[in-house]
């Protein structure tokens, strides 16, 4: 069993009808349970967070149907209002299709619009790939500079993170990048399940549940 669950888990806030009200009560909980991060929608920003508590963004969420250019202004905005991370969609069209230079640019643009220490992870959308495509995607991640790779957004009727996604995930890219989990991670044992695959972050945005084990939880 891992002991601090709550560590690995960017505590996350994405609906559509999210207020500020809930922004600060989703910051609130992540502070009491001692998340690793929040992560939030763009538009919720600029916001303020306990000593400690790390901000992660989302970016062309979640279709990752925008323009490179979008997305790396996107960012590039995140950041200047205090990210930490960002926590960008590929084109999962383009990466069905094989055109994988395609994918590794559109990363590659919005690393340069948020350059280390920024944390850039990108969520690859695994359950609409291929195995193949998964490694191939997780390869122009690397090489465009990412830190990590993420399953999911949690949207896509296909479904979010399994274990074998996890585990085909981190065998291809290694200690190199690290792995994070997200969507349909509902018990502790999902969340426990998934680290042992090797993730080594989750999202969650019912995460009390999670880490007092204690039912179900919502997963983006």
């Amino acid at each position: 069993m891992t002991e601090n669950i709550a560590r690995y888990v960017d505590h996350t806030l994405l609906k559509p009808e999210a207020t500020a009200a809930d922004v600060a009560a989703t910051i609130a909980e992540a502070a009491e349970l001692g998340t690793y991060s929040v992560c939030l929608s763009p538009s919720m920003l600029p916001v303020e967070l306990p000593a400690g508590l790390k901000l992660a963004v989302v970016t062309g969420f979640p279709s990752g149907k925008h323009h490179s250019v979008i997305k790396a202004a996107e960012a590039a905005l995140a950041v200047s209002q205090g990210a930490d991370e960002i926590d960008m969609v590929i084109d999962v069209g383009a990466a069905i299709a094989g055109r994988y230079d395609a994918v590794e640019a559109d990363i590659r643009a919005v690393r340069e619009a948020a350059p280390a220490p920024v944390v850039l992870k990108v969520i690859i959308e695994s359950a609409a790939l291929s195995d193949d495509a998964i490694v191939a995607v997780c390869t122009a991640a690397e090489a465009a500079g990412a830190d990590f790779v993420k399953t999911s957004t949690g949207f896509h009727p296909a479904g979010g993170a399994s274990v074998h996604a996890v585990e085909l995930m981190k065998q291809t890219v290694g200690d190199r990048l690290e792995v994070k989990a997200s969507g349909g991670v509902r018990t502790r044992d999902d969340a426990e399940a998934m680290i042992a695959a090797g993730a080594t972050r989750l999202g969650l945005s019912g995460t009390r549940a999670v880490v007092e084990g204690t039912g179900s939880a919502g997963s983006y």
